[in-house]
């Protein structure tokens, strides 16, 4: 069996541009957050930055990039850490809404294969959070 090169990108976050391209993504996407009441109502902290780095780390790992995430925080256990905070199906969609406006921005630097991998995950993902059906 042929090893790859090292000089070709073998995972996702290689394939997009690595740490630069998930500082956009995330940096933009807390950017359309912040000018969202509803869902910045679900981040508890008084600055978004530490949830920025938090979810830049999560995602650089999922993507196969470091594994800072698993080193300083275990294991993602996403449903555990946001049960604590009502995400309706309104909420999963105005995350969505901001994620796939965030992805718009870097969509340059990705195959149409790779973004297409990334906004569905994204979307699996945003569902998997739903923990309360009731809008009130």
């Amino acid at each position: 069996m042929t090893q790859p090169s090292p000089d070709v990108p073998t995972t996702v976050y290689e394939r997009v541009g690595g740490h630069d391209t998930f500082v956009a993504l995330v940096r933009e996407f807390y950017r359309g957050v912040a000018q969202d009441p509803p869902l910045r109502d679900l981040y508890p902290e008084e600055d978004l930055g530490p949830a920025e780095v938090r979810l830049r780390m999560f995602l650089e790992q999922y993507w196969g990039g470091p594994t800072t995430y698993s080193e300083q925080r275990g294991h993602p256990r996403l449903r555990m850490r946001h049960h604590p905070f009502r995400v309706t199906p309104a909420q999963r969609d105005r995350w969505l809404h901001h994620m796939n406006a965030a992805l718009d921005t870097v969509s340059d630097r990705m195959s149409a294969l790779d973004e297409q991998q990334m906004r569905a995950y994204m979307a699996h993902a945003a569902q998997a959070m739903v923990n309360t059906l009731a809008e009130d």
